[in-house]
């Protein structure tokens, strides 16, 4: 009798477990799916000094006003990150040519590569929610060597855009309930947003070895 109530305990005890791990890694997955949703429905602005001189970072920043400035008349009508991207990519040359002014004016001598690219950034706050690690869609401008300290921030919902103060309500109508509950304070968010960067992180480490191994193994051209 005493061992069918110890069985009775321990299969208890085990579907219990089994159970809260089930809720637990549904609960992880949901979480990764609103992290995954959340950089799909972001585009990002990553501009690149040319070094770290102050002259250098100073047109970074001249470079940067006249890119968010004029960002607002690229986004007109975008209602989704694919719009966004989209208005970009059809701009580019109009976006080098607004830097290299820039650059032109500064007395540089150095140009401006402007690109659409797909790339890792960390976890960033962000005036009162936070950007999960991973990989997002960013306009990339790279002034000459590109090998300064860099600044980014968030042109799709325009947040760093002129307007961005005025019209806060744009990223409750871009991010899904869900999405929200993802990116502002929680209970716990800041172990979430962790976990989420450590796995993030592995997984952009692998890719890199996997890349690298890939143009290690290339066969070399014959003269």
């Amino acid at each position: 009798m005493i061992k069918k109530k110890t069985g009775e305990k321990f299969f208890f005890a085990a579907a219990a477990f089994v159970i809260i791990s089930s809720l637990a890694v549904c609960s992880v997955a949901q979480y990764f799916g609103a992290c995954r949703e959340v950089r799909s429905d972001v585009l990002r602005l990553h501009i690149i000094a040319d070094s770290n001189s102050r002259a250098d970072q100073d047109v970074k920043l001249a470079v940067r006003d006249v890119l968010l400035q004029n960002g607002s008349g690229v986004f007109s009508g975008a209602v989704t990150a694919s719009d966004a991207e989209k208005a970009i990519g059809e701009r580019l040359y109009e976006i080098e040519d607004a830097a290299n002014g820039v650059l032109e004016e500064n007395g540089f001598s150095y140009k401006a590569k402007a690109s659409v690219v797909y790339e890792y950034f960390d976890t960033r706050e962000y005036d009162g929610f936070t950007l999960p690690a991973g990989k997002y869609t960013a306009l990339k401008v790279v002034l000459g060597r590109g090998e300064g300290k860099n600044w980014w921030c968030v042109m799709f919902p325009p947040l760093c855009l002129p307007a961005a103060s005025e019209n806060e309500k744009d990223v409750c109508e871009v991010f899904s309930d869900g999405e929200l509950r993802a990116v502002e304070p929680q209970n716990g968010y800041k172990v979430r947003f962790k976990i989420v960067e450590l796995v993030e992180k592995a997984f952009e480490r692998i890719e890199k070895m996997l890349e690298d191994k890939n143009k290690s193994s290339d066969p070399v051209p014959v003269s």
